[in-house]
């Protein structure tokens, strides 16, 4: 069941007009407790959960035991993995798991029957990308969650521990000031999201969904209404190997690739060229090489390279398609190279697929986020658009449920070393999502 929410004003008067906090909203966010916050976070960081490791599994049952002791009913479930791969909606993955859990959190009271849909759902992954060469982390132990300078550093700290801390902090705001809910909030903490969605994708699977959900990505505080899509792509190019002295009698893959490489760098400044305005980054679409292999011996002409990477998805731009024209670079460098003609270089889509997703910028959860943020006395967030796949897509599109991200951090701080987040912008995007949730789900004194 949907309620009648009718659209809200978006301009920035309208806003701050609207947007002023009642006597009940405050009495709340009096019992924001800032320091289980930081606490809460630094707990998860310090789990490292890279994804395929069981740690990924231990930060989940961290979660699950988080929320349960704030009252929430707690669906702890283990994935069929299997029967998810065996969906023919089924988003792909890079790592290989052999156990993986889901954690939906739900208030309780409420409403009966479409009542008890959640009309809000906030939603984060615990899963995080390695921490890479340690070096680069300049003396900080990448999962110590170390606190310095007004930001907490380790991997995933921004990506996005941070805002599953906001969500459960949400949790357990409303749970301690002891206001009862006229509809459910809903929790959602997934793994799988850095490669493919299968968290989600099984969340959605079990049936979990909602009226509306927030996404708590890093987002500088905007609100990203629309994001790209990415697609896991590699090339296996083949050449013929030779001793290093007489390179000549061989065939180098690593220089057979060379020429696909430059053209698929042209194909992405194409794409690029007349973006759509508002994204938070250039290039929106990007082509990523991300691993490059040739080779087996140094002293060999190498007889095989394989390439794999990520390519943007534009938005609205169905992935079938998108895969198609970058086969077709390939094929075109191919038929032109006489080495390459007869070995044809060959393209699979391996690891996550994932589509473009959005919400019209004039919808009503839009209008209604961004209220909540002027009313705890930030400015009006701005709209923005962004560059990388996420679990947006299936929300909105496999769950049908109006998606947007809102969450604490600089995304340029993710996948990074020294990855931070900001400690103040956390407690203001955390007030602001218990604003929003004690409006959208009817807090009552």
């Amino acid at each position: 069941m949907t309620a009648d929410v009718p659209e809200g004003p978006t301009e920035p008067s309208e806003l701050s007009e609207l947007s002023e906090l009642s006597e009940l909203e405050r009495r709340i966010l009096d019992h924001l407790d800032e320091h289980a916050l930081v606490e809460s976070l630094v707990e998860l960081v310090r789990v490292p959960s890279v994804g395929g490791t069981e740690a990924e599994v231990e930060v989940q049952e961290l979660a699950a035991e988080s929320l349960g002791r704030l009252g929430l009913d707690v669906d702890r479930w283990d994935l069929d993995l299997d029967e998810l791969a065996a969906d023919p909606w089924f988003p792909g993955v890079e790592v290989e798991r052999s156990r993986a859990v889901g954690v939906v959190a739900t208030t309780r009271g409420g409403g009966s029957g479409h009542d008890r849909m959640p009309a809000l759902i906030l939603q984060g992954h615990l899963d995080v990308v390695p921490p890479g060469d340690p070096e680069d982390w300049r003396g900080v132990e990448p999962f110590s969650a170390e606190i310095r300078g007004g930001a907490l550093f380790g991997r995933g700290a921004v990506d996005m521990k941070a805002g599953v801390a906001a969500n459960i902090a949400v949790a357990r705001t409303l749970a301690a000031a002891g206001v009862p809910l006229e509809r459910p909030l809903a929790v959602h903490c997934v793994i799988g999201e850095e490669d493919g969605g299968l968290g989600a994708f099984a969340t959605l699977r079990r049936g979990h969904l909602g009226e509306a959900a927030v996404i708590t990505e890093p987002t500088s505080a905007q609100i990203i209404t629309a994001t790209a899509g990415a697609l896991t792509f590699r090339i296996d190019v083949a050449g013929r190997s030779a001793h290093g002295s007489l390179r000549r009698r061989g065939v180098s893959a690593f220089e057979a690739f060379l020429p696909v490489h430059a053209a698929l760098v042209a194909f992405e400044a194409e794409r690029n060229r007349d973006p759509e305005p508002g994204f938070v980054a250039e290039p929106p679409y990007a082509l990523s090489f991300g691993l490059v292999r040739a080779g087996e011996w140094s002293s060999n002409v190498p007889d095989r390279l394989v390439a794999e990477g990520r390519f943007g998805v534009a938005l609205g731009e169905d992935p079938r398609l998108a895969r198609a024209r970058f086969e077709d670079v390939v094929t075109e460098v191919a038929v032109q190279d006489p080495w390459l003609r007869e070995n044809r270089p060959v393209v699979t889509w391996p690891g996550g697929q994932f589509a473009s997703g959005s919400i019209d910028d004039d919808h009503w959860l839009v209008a209604e986020t961004a209220r909540a943020v002027v009313a705890t006395g930030a400015s009006v967030p701005p709209l923005a658009r962004g560059v990388y796949g996420s679990d947006l897509r299936l929300y909105t599109g496999i769950g049908g449920i109006p998606t947007l991200h809102y969450g604490p951090g600089d995304m340029t701080d993710a996948h990074s070393p020294l990855e931070k987040v900001d400690l103040a912008q956390l407690v203001q995007v955390t007030r602001a999502l218990v604003v929003l949730t004690a409006r959208r789900c009817g807090a009552t004194a």
